[in-house]
């Protein structure tokens, strides 16, 4: 129970969120979102690809009124720093066209902040407007950024947003001519309007600036040791000199899989992607003479050399550690129920090294 509260802590779950999946569906933007920054097994393609450590998604609200939207973003974190916020509505075709299709098949959409509740609100504030075709369909992607930041400053002052089209036709205004996706059923909830928080959390930092050889062997988290695989890679990295015969049996500092299976941690019922990793762990001797494939130090270089020549009695082999690790990322329904995408740094170890 221990172990496990330990692993909450590493991936910062407070509260265990409750299984939904199969029954819930993330939204196809979060999902690709994912593929986009992390391969199949979460591992970051490549540093720079996310806006910020982590990405919210939040599902429209209201059900009913086809024109306002509302966000439960209350499962922001306290110290958590907003970096952007994108409002994404489905503008669905116009099944029907005008006679007059030909002439301005353009309409005008506005998008409001609602500064006060009620069933007909009155005072709303202009956040974005543009032009779009009657008989076009898609996403629309508007930047909220700063009204939501007022929203997370605070919460009573979120009403949420109101869209409203309007196209000028011979000297009259008409009103509604589009409507946007709203969650009634299959087809539409993946169309089903969302709000997007990019977020930094300022937690689990590591200093970039730090050399990997100074990097802290117990990045790697003790408790994914949980499950180990039994299919140990016993690829051995070739050693650089001949070592004596008496040692010649000691297995070299080398990299070993270590695979975390969320579904064997009871994890799988709101965990999406990916269904678990390779953290991998370094295992081996860092015996003098320490070979180039050993990644050592100077540092370890000298230890070594110390050890062997048994200068002093106090003095160990240097530690066969990670000295690269790469960042890990979870997509994942939290315990409201808003799918959620995290990158957790120094998760896996790419390389080892005698330190």
């Amino acid at each position: 129970a221990a172990a496990l509260q330990r692993l909450r802590e590493v991936f910062d779950i407070e509260e265990l969120p409750p299984d939904v999946l199969p029954r819930k569906k993330p939204p196809q933007f979060m999902v690709d979102l994912f593929n986009k920054v992390a391969d199949a097994n979460g591992i970051t393609r490549a540093p720079g690809l996310l806006e910020g450590d982590v990405v919210r998604s939040f599902e429209d609200r209201v059900h009913v009124d086809q024109d306002r939207f509302y966000f439960d973003i209350s499962a922001m974190e306290k110290g958590e720093q907003m970096l952007k916020a994108e409002f994404r509505v489905f503008k669905l075709k116009r099944t029907h066209a005008s006679r007059r299709s030909d002439v301005k098949h353009f309409c005008k959409v506005e998008v409001y902040e609602l500064l006060e509740s009620g069933s007909k609100p009155q005072k709303k504030h202009l956040i974005a407007s543009r032009l779009l075709s009657l008989y076009s369909e898609g996403w629309e992607v508007f930047n909220v950024t700063q009204t939501v930041s007022k929203w997370v400053g605070n919460s009573s002052s979120n009403h949420g947003f109101l869209i409203t089209t309007t196209r000028v036709f011979n000297n009259r205004i008409e009103h509604n001519l589009v409507k946007f996706a709203k969650s009634q059923g299959a087809l539409q909830e993946s169309r089903n309007a969302i709000l997007v928080l990019f977020t930094n959390s300022n937690k689990r930092r590591s200093s970039s600036s730090m050399s990997p050889a100074k990097n802290d062997a117990s990045h790697v988290p003790r408790e994914t040791q949980i499950i180990e695989s039994s299919n140990a890679s016993i690829s051995r990295r070739p050693r650089a000199a001949a070592i004596p015969s008496a040692k010649s049996q000691v297995t070299a500092c080398h990299r070993r899989e270590l695979y975390v299976d969320f579904r064997a941690i009871g994890w799988s019922g709101w965990i999406i992607y990916p269904s678990g990793y390779n953290a991998f762990y370094c295992r081996g001797s860092c015996l003098f003479p320490l070979g180039e494939s050993l990644n050592a130090t100077n540092h370890a270089t000298v230890q070594s050399i110390v050890h062997t020549l048994k200068l002093s009695q106090d003095v160990s082999t240097p530690c066969c550690v990670p000295d690269e690790l790469k960042s890990l990322n979870l997509l994942y329904f939290d315990d409201k129920e808003n799918v959620v995408l995290k990158n957790y740094k120094d998760m896996v170890a790419t390389r080892c090294g005698c330190h």
